[in-house]
This record gives structure tokens, sequence and C-alpha cells, in this order.
């Protein structure tokens, strides 16, 4: 299959990609159950401008693949539904039915009566003109059986509304976050379903400079403390020993898990002035001790290279989740280069 041209419609390069990553990782076609939803995203050509704006990954097309080393060998990625001049309640809106109509289709009816219940509360809070910017963004995962996982990420109100709507079991994991880590801000939260079960997470930007240290009386309370020296040695690996994150440099997730409550930290990688030229030499050293983790690291950033190219493009978030019975594990989030726009286009649209 050729590989599509920028006067091309993107979905064609969305399409490209995505079965190109599937065959090098071994997935089912992820293309196909959302094919719709592609076709209506991504209609503009690759390097209109239009693209530029979106919240998810601005100046480039709203399409981010992701590498997790808890799901090695999955086929992730998130998009902003809709083509750019959507409404912020369209998207949500949109990206709800997808949702319900994957979980419906391929994970049958016990896993969409969660999550219609789960997501009442965040599927008619806005009106039109209220204080939504993107509404929600869309996610999926893949394996070789098909469809693994879905994901809806629905954007909370400004001041972080909807907290007392959340389930009780959650709402006293971050409430203990907002009493303890100053400058907490309610981005969204995340409704995953898969297979086997579905969980909702809360996430929060760090609107203050954040030291790593200070996350240890929080993680204490949800009873995680000891996972900490192992997400600070691998941050600080990464890093080039840095400890401290600035200011919208970092987002914190909670959220409960079959081991209790569970912890993310994502790392902004734009916001940090100072990262090492060498980050991903730095991150496959620290993974050096977990071969499977560094062999599944290595393998999808192949299958996301593209033909004409020797690097797969930008990282823009390194995250590491941890339990009480699992240690830190990395994700990495990537700004692949094949769908950033050309500078003529940003120049066009400035």
């Amino acid at each position: 299959m050729p590989f599509p041209s920028r006067d091309a419609p993107l979905v064609q390069r969305v399409e490209h990609r995505l079965k190109s990553a599937a065959r090098a990782l071994g997935t089912a076609d992820p293309f196909a159950p959302s094919r719709d939803l592609f076709m209506r995203t991504f209609a503009y050509p690759a390097d209109d401008p239009r693209y530029r704006d979106n919240a998810l990954m601005p100046m480039a097309a709203p399409f981010e693949p992701s590498f997790s080393e808890t799901q090695p060998g999955k086929l992730r990625f998130t998009i902003e539904p809709l083509p750019p001049q959507a409404s912020s309640i369209d998207r949500r809106d949109e990206s709800t039915r997808e949702m319900r109509r994957l979980v419906g289709s391929f994970m049958g009816g016990d896993a969409l009566r969660w999550f219609d219940q789960a997501s009442e509360p965040y599927r008619g809070f806005a009106r039109p003109g209220g204080n939504l910017d993107y509404g929600a963004f869309f996610g999926s995962s893949f394996d070789r059986d098909g469809l693994y996982a879905s994901k809806i990420y629905y954007e909370l109100p400004d001041g972080g509304g909807m907290i007392d709507d959340m389930p009780i079991s959650l709402g006293r994991i971050v409430r203990p976050a907002l009493q303890l880590v100053p400058g907490l801000k309610p981005l969204f939260t995340t409704m995953a379903a898969q297979r086997d079960m579905g969980g909702q997470r809360l996430t929060f930007a760090c609107t203050e400079p954040l030291r790593l240290a200070d996350l240890q009386p929080v993680m204490d309370v949800l009873g995680i403390g000891h996972r900490l020296p192992g997400i600070m040695q691998m941050l600080g690996l990464v890093l080039g020993g840095r400890f401290e994150l600035p200011a919208h440099g970092a987002l914190l997730a909670f959220g409960e898990g079959p081991n209790g409550p569970d912890f993310e930290i994502y790392v902004l990688l734009a916001a940090i002035p100072d990262v090492p030229p060498s980050f991903l030499s730095l991150l496959t050293m620290g993974l050096a001790e977990r071969p499977r983790g560094l062999a599944a690291l290595e393998r999808w950033m192949g299958a996301f290279t593209p033909e004409d190219e020797h690097w797969p493009g930008r990282f823009s978030i390194v995250s590491l989740r941890t339990d009480a019975t699992a240690p830190p594990r990395v994700s990495l989030y990537l700004r692949p280069v094949e769908f950033e726009l050309p500078p003529e286009a940003l120049q066009v649209a400035a």
C-alpha cells in the first residue's frame, strides 16, 4: 500500500499507519471497528492548517499512539474525535456513542451497563455555550484477538465540578490528593472498559511546581508510599537527575483497581526545559532489568516508524503507574513524525 500524499485526506495516513503497526505488532485491524469515526475526524488533507488547534496534539493531527509496559504488544491510540470545527458538546456526545457501540458490540451487555451507569453524570452536564474546551477524547487498544479496551476521557468543567458525582470509593481516593498536593486542578475523568473489567480515574494538572518527594504524604494515605522511591529512581534517571517538575509540567491520575488505589504520574516533556538529549537511551537503561518490557518498547517503536524514516517522532509524555502490589511501570506517548503539520501550514494558520 503506497504511502498517501499530503493532499490526500488524512484518514488515509491514519489507516496506513494503524494497519502497518498492527502487522508489526501482530494485532487485529484497529482501523475497521471505528472506520466511520476516523473518516469524519480526518477528512481534510494531511497538511490542512485547521488541524493545528486541537487540544490533544497542538500543531499536529490529533492522533496519539502510546506504549504501555503493562500492555506489551498491544496497539493503543487516542484521538480527538470529529473534524476541527466540531463543538465540545459534539465531541463529548460522539465519544459516548462510539464507546457504547464498541463496548456493546465487543464486550457485551454487562460491560455496556457498567459504562452507562458510570458515565451518566458526565454525558449531559454541559450546555452549549458552557465552559468546555474539547469535550472528550476517545481511545482504543487492540491485541491479536481484537478490541482489548476502549476509553473515553470526559473533560471536566472549569473549577473541577462533578467530583461529587464520582463513585464513593473514587472520591475517598481523590480527596486526600486535593488536600495534600498544592495546586491540583481536575482536568478529566477517564472511563476504561476492558474485556474483563472496567474502571474510572480522575486526572489533575499540577499548576504549581511539584517536588517528587512531596508526593509521599498522599501516597502514604493511599497505602502506596513504598512505591515512591521507584518512581523517583526512574524519573530521576530519564530526566537527568531532576526531581522537581515545573508548574504545568505534570499530571497526576488517581483511580481504583483490583489491588486498591492506583496512581500514575505523567511528565509533559515539552514543559521540561532540560530533558536530556539521551532521554530514550536513559529510559531503556532503566528498563534493562525488565527485558520483556524493553523488547516490547523496541518493537512498538519499530511499528510506528515510517518506512522512509529512522525515528517514529517526538515523545510527548512519559508516565509511571503503580499500586500496592505492582511496582512502577512505564508508558510512553508519541507525537508521530508523519502527522506533524509542515511549517508552511503553520505559517498560513498564524
